[in-house]
């Protein structure tokens, strides 16, 4: 295993995803809104999100020029998908954006590790 992406492009693919993501959470659609208040994460903490998720993308970028940050930045998003399907399964919210959106995401989160940093 490298500390540097063997292949980038999954790396920028994840990124680009995850700034969409940030990007529209800034203003969120019905369904980000229904998911965060389904899962009962509170309103006045929700900026936190993004601001994790564009540090992940930061973190994404730079980490394929600098060893391990991309590395700690994939595996942080991966991080944040579990624990989000996690507050999904604890709070019994397990309906169509849980399977699309999360579960989605977390498998996309795992497929780009494992195809940067594990083949």
């Amino acid at each position: 295993m490298t500390l540097t992406p063997d292949v980038w492009w999954p790396s920028v693919l994840l990124a680009v995803v995850v700034f969409a993501d940030a990007v529209m959470s800034l203003r969120p659609p019905k369904f980000i809104r229904d998911c965060l208040d389904g899962v009962r994460f509170p309103r006045e903490w929700w900026w936190i999100l993004i601001v994790i998720k564009l540090l992940a993308v930061a973190g994404l970028i730079a980490g394929i020029w600098l060893p391990g940050v991309g590395f700690a930045a994939n595996v942080g998003v991966v991080a944040y998908f579990i624990c989000a399907a996690v507050a999904h399964i604890r709070a019994r919210f397990t309906g169509q954006t849980f399977w699309i959106n999360c579960l989605g995401m977390l498998a996309l989160s795992v497929v780009v590790l494992v195809l940067s940093y594990a083949l």
